[in-house]
């Protein structure tokens, strides 16, 4: 019997960890394997989309509070973050020299 490795699990071939639900004996077919990769893509689009609107609406929040002129203006997305660090800087002196 050869020695094992530190750290070996000891597991014989064949015995290693599988992910569930998926069975070794029964191939896809073509119009399965479509199925699953059609139904990935739209989980991913889904979770793309998902992030976009918490991301334009954690900006709109931080447009909110950013001043503008005129008032009405919208600031784009990088304008934004841009003017972000410069208000925060100027709250802070306010507050430090208050």
């Amino acid at each position: 019997r050869p020695v094992e490795a530190p750290g070996a699990r000891g597991l014989r071939r064949g015995e290693g960890k599988r992910r569930p639900g998926r069975s070794r004996g029964t191939p896809r077919t073509a119009e399965t394997a479509q199925r699953i990769k059609r139904s990935r893509r739209l989980k991913a689009n889904n979770r793309e989309r998902n992030r976009m609107h918490n991301l334009n609406a954690a900006l709109d929040a931080l447009r909110d509070v950013l001043p503008t002129f005129p008032e009405d203006a919208k600031l784009t997305k990088i304008e934004t973050l841009r003017c972000a660090p410069n208000y925060i800087w100027a709250l802070t002196e306010t507050l430090r020299l208050a």
